[in-house]
């Protein structure tokens, strides 16, 4: 037992130069733990909810000093003198303090800063890396789900990233209407390797980009080139051009992915794509478009194909598409448990992205996990587009065996900060392995 001596939170600014919350945690031992939360573009309807002050005077509205508040005249109270290594209970207890169901009094920021911050503290106290804390906890979850369920073996693996190459959607100024191009280094034989060629192919595309009169030096929230391309389609044809001139093979070391981000361009029942003269589908007619492009380019996993509550059309397309690629729900899950379970029950996607503040606390995060891992769907650990220093994530990634990671582009300092620390984990762990990537060859 090491109890809780201080919590103390403050604002600081994310990527973006928006604020966010930083909470810092002190132990009866000396321990201290540290966390920064990340902020996304791109959200849900169910995710937990951040809480802004809304003054228009300070930071446009966007400020979270009542957030910082809550954490320090309310939460505070609550968990100091508790037992740091007591996650579950508390998460659960600040849940409780909340009251709400999408944490919208105390605010999913405030929350899961805290909780991230407990974790730290708590490896801290410990005197253990925080992927092998994260085990402990992982297994917790784990053995609430079923007795039978494999346990977190400390055989901690890599994960493959899957890194932005071209930007859209909210993510860039809504140059396109997909939210992002993305590849896949599935021949590496390991993470270093897979970095270089990823590394590779962004400085090739940005050559093919400039060259050909687009802005090639134009990056987007996660730093993906941003060009205002003419249409959707061209910007699969970039990225696949780029792999070449890199000198990898097309479907064979290096694939696409594609976050289409559905929500946010679904009008009614249909489906708009601006940069293709406004044209509406319906979902049957906004999966064959998908289909034309999984025939034409190498894609291996999609992303929100469509939207968050079309989940007639989830059905659809995972029955169209899931036993050869991956398909990701991120707007569709939320990292909740709930429509998880729902997911799994009409078998809509196979693979769930995993984005800490979705959710609001640690405790929760690995819930969704563990109901992920018992159905069998793929773990993409993600970052925010409104990222910060913090590393949490890639710790994570490496605990639960996450099928990939998706961090951002290999530019910008709060995304370089995760890929470093996977260096670091990459030595640490010893092991050059990544998660099974057959289901990812072309």
């Amino acid at each position: 037992m090491d109890e809780i001596r201080e919590i103390h939170a403050r604002e600081v600014l994310d990527s973006r130069g928006k604020p966010t919350i930083e909470v810092e945690i002190l132990t009866q031992s000396g321990a201290r733990g540290r966390s920064i939360v990340p902020s996304g573009a791109s959200t849900g309807r169910s995710e937990a909810v951040e809480l802004r002050d809304g003054d228009p005077l300070r930071y446009d509205g966007d400020g979270v000093l009542q957030a910082v508040a809550g954490i320090n005249n309310e939460i505070a109270p609550q968990l100091t003198d508790r037992d740091v290594f007591d996650q579950s209970g508390l998460d659960a207890a600040m849940i409780a303090l909340d009251g709400t169901d999408q944490k919208a009094r105390l605010g999913g920021n405030a929350l899961l800063g805290v909780s991230l911050a407990l974790a730290r503290a708590a490896a801290a106290a410990a005197g253990v890396p925080l992927y092998e804390y994260f085990a402990d906890r992982l297994n917790d979850q784990l053995s609430l789900i079923a007795d039978d369920l494999p346990q977190c073996d400390r055989g901690f693996q890599m994960p493959l990233p899957m890194t932005n190459m071209i930007s859209g959607g909210l993510h860039a100024g809504g140059n396109l209407d997909f939210q992002d191009v993305l590849v896949m280094p599935v021949g590496a034989p390991d993470y270093r390797t897979g970095l270089e060629w990823i590394a590779r192919v962004y400085r090739r595309l940005g050559k093919l980009l400039s060259d050909e009169g687009y802005e090639g030096r134009l990056v987007g929230d996660e730093g993906g080139y941003g060009p205002r391309l003419p249409s959707n389609r061209l910007a699969a044809e970039f990225v696949v051009r780029a792999i070449e001139e890199a000198r990898l093979r097309p479907g064979e070391v290096m694939t696409i992915a594609l976050d289409v981000a559905a929500t946010h361009f679904q009008e009614d029942d249909h489906y708009r794509l601006a940069t293709e003269r406004d044209l509406l589908l319906t979902s049957s007619e906004m999966i064959d478009r998908l289909e034309s492009w999984i025939s034409e380019f190498p894609i291996t996993s999609i992303e929100d194909g469509l939207a968050e509550d079309d989940w007639e059309g989830w059905q659809e397309l995972t029955r169209r598409f899931g036993d050869h690629i991956q398909i990701v729900g991120d707007d569709l899950f939320t990292t909740n448990v709930v429509r998880l379970k729902r997911g799994i029950e009409l078998r809509a996607a196979n693979s769930v992205l995993i984005k800490v503040n979705q959710i609001g606390t640690l405790t929760e995060t690995l819930e969704t996990i563990a109901v992920a891992r018992k159905a069998g769907y793929s773990l993409v650990v993600s970052a925010r587009s409104g990222e910060t220093e913090d590393t949490t994530i890639a710790d994570l990634a490496v605990t639960v065996a996450a099928d990939q990671i998706k961090i951002g582009s290999i530019v910008r300092s709060e995304r370089l900060a995760k890929y470093n620390q996977l260096s670091r984990l990459h030595e640490q762990i010893r092991s050059t392995l990544f998660a099974d990537r057959t289901t990812l060859i072309h």
